[in-house]
């Protein structure tokens, strides 16, 4: 995580504009959470903070399009298939202290990956949507049923996604960003 850190440092030495702290400070955080997953709850909280500061960067990015508005529809219902299968396994295991910080954690990752889908951006949409696909095999693999070769799998995901989400700081945001919002309001 440092030289990913260091990399999106240097990315954004030219500009250090809102969205390029943000993204920093996304990256510390879920750095953080990289040290404390062994306290699960504390590990978790990191990344979900991380994730407020991605999802917030990518806001600021947004491009509206209908097509990938609705892309909302599938990440809704893997969020509820996902949030569905670790609530049982939770209240199974007897572990319902950890459903609400679990469900908490599930909405605002998915809302990350859709956020960062809205921008447009290929590097944030493919560095959101392998963090997902990273902490799904986590908790699925924690709490569900154990996944071969889970250990790889979670890290080769998450340091991409991490890799990804760091180099949208080389893109541009797209002229129409700020634009899309009054571009699809009727005119008066």
């Amino acid at each position: 995580m440092a030289l990913i850190i260091a990399y999106a440092y240097r990315l954004s030495a030219d500009s250090r504009k809102r969205y390029h702290w943000l993204i920093m400070a996304g990256l510390f955080f879920c750095t953080i959470g990289d040290g404390t997953l062994r306290w699960f709850v504390v590990g978790l909280s990191a990344f979900l903070v991380g994730h407020l500061f991605y999802l917030t960067a990518f806001i600021g990015r947004w491009r509206f399009s209908k097509l990938r508005f609705a892309a909302l529809l599938p990440i809704a219902a893997f969020a509820v298939l996902m949030g569905n299968e670790l609530v049982q396994a939770l209240s199974a295991d007897g572990k319902s202290s950890l459903i609400a910080p679990v469900v908490a954690y599930v909405a605002v990752i998915c809302t990350m990956g859709w956020t960062a889908i809205m921008t447009g951006s290929r590097t944030a949409i493919a560095g959101s949507l392998l963090f997902m696909v990273s902490d799904s095999i986590l908790s699925w693999n924690m709490f569900v049923s154990d996944i071969a070769y889970s250990g790889p799998l979670i890290m080769l995901t998450y340091y991409s996604a991490q890799f990804l989400i760091a180099s949208s700081l080389r893109e541009k945001p797209s002229a129409a960003a700020g634009a899309s919002i009054t571009a699809t309001a009727p005119p008066v």
